[in-house]
């Protein structure tokens, strides 16, 4: 039963999961499990914001510090978001703010601490690289973790009046360092199912 709701079968809600957690937390690599599971369609605001970054030739670091004075880049965003979340169903999304724009959508929050996020992100930089992020070293990341945590708490802050660090919108937290990528997948499968049931 959809907390808050009056039951609803699963044929007459929209099908919808939203991702968001702490940088380097796999809210991309869990969104992809989780839709090929389901036969959803995936998508991730994060490659999105990727892609402006590399449109605008700058890194993912100076794209949200950007972002904290031109506000359209975050817009740009959220209209697209907004714009789903009215029109389309069956979709598993990794996003910051999806939860907030799609209030219908079954919750998700990974977490990780920042040093372990530092670690992975440095080893997927060095073995798959990422786009619109480089690194020299693991204290590297961690530093531009910092930097980029900041600048988005700020921005949503200021923009929507939304913590992103308050976990209390969501329907499931997970912690990604005490649980590898298959079982986030298959906790997160089960939880869906029973919140949809």
């Amino acid at each position: 039963m959809k907390r808050g709701t009056i039951a609803t079968s699963m044929e007459n809600q929209k099908r919808i999961i939203t991702l968001a957690g702490a940088v380097g937390s796999g809210k991309s690599s869990t969104a992809k499990g989780v839709a090929q599971k389901l036969g959803f369609r995936h998508f991730s605001s994060g490659d999105l914001f990727r892609k402006i970054a590399k449109e605008r030739g700058l890194s993912i670091e100076a794209i949200n510090l950007t972002a904290e004075e031109q506000k359209e880049i975050d817009h740009q965003v959220d209209e697209l978001l907004q714009k789903m979340g009215r029109e389309e169903s069956e979709f598993v999304i990794d996003s910051r703010l999806a939860f907030h724009w799609m209030p219908e959508s079954f919750k998700v929050y990974l977490s990780l601490d920042p040093d372990t996020a530092a670690e992975r992100i440095y080893n997927h930089i060095v073995t798959e690289g990422r786009v619109s992020q480089e690194a020299q070293s693991v204290e590297e990341v961690r530093k531009n973790i910092d930097i980029r945590v900041t600048s988005e708490r700020k921005r949503y802050m200021n923009l929507y009046g939304i913590d992103t660090t308050d976990t209390s919108p969501f329907d499931l937290l997970v912690d990604t360092k005490k649980n590898n990528l298959a079982q986030v997948i298959a906790i997160v499968l089960d939880s869906y199912k029973k919140w949809a049931a």
